[in-house]
């Protein structure tokens, strides 16, 4: 049988023994730090995302210039400018080389923000350019609005 003495300090706390948990001001205090951690970190973040973006049309615009170069080798010429890109998924009508075209890509990409990758042939840098417009969709731009293609 337990002795009165322990079973009583079980069921009652010594007088000025805290209770467990937290006060509102340590609350406080926690979400005052999150915030501060939040506000550091989410611009980084977001950063990151356009970086991301960026670096995705490179790769894009790279492997449509290899489906081109491909294309090239087969049929001795770049597709022209009317043919566009599609004369890599899709038989132009008049295929230069008969019998030599296949296709080069399963389906044309689109940008990382939604828009076609636009073709010219003959390039303004090149033999052939092939670019994302950026994010804004429009020619020119600075930051993540600029023009992303295949002569940078």
């Amino acid at each position: 049988m337990p002795s009165p003495i322990n079973s009583s300090l079980r069921r009652h706390p010594a007088p000025g023994a805290r209770s467990r948990g937290f006060t509102l001001i340590e609350l406080m205090v926690v979400l005052v730090i999150i915030g501060v951690l939040a506000a550091l970190i989410v611009p980084n973040v977001l950063d990151r995302a356009d970086d991301s973006r960026v670096t995705a049309a490179k790769t894009d615009v790279n492997n449509l210039m290899q489906a081109l170069k491909l294309y090239k080798l087969d049929n001795q010429r770049f597709p022209s400018s009317e043919q566009g890109l599609q004369a890599l998924v899709a038989k132009p009508g008049a295929a230069p080389v008969p019998g030599n075209w296949r296709p080069y890509l399963d389906k044309l990409p689109a940008d990382p923000w939604g828009n076609a990758y636009q073709y010219l042939s003959p390039g303004l840098h090149g033999q052939v350019d092939v670019l994302s417009l950026g994010a804004d969709g429009q020619a020119g731009g600075e930051g993540r609005d600029a023009d992303i293609g295949s002569w940078q």
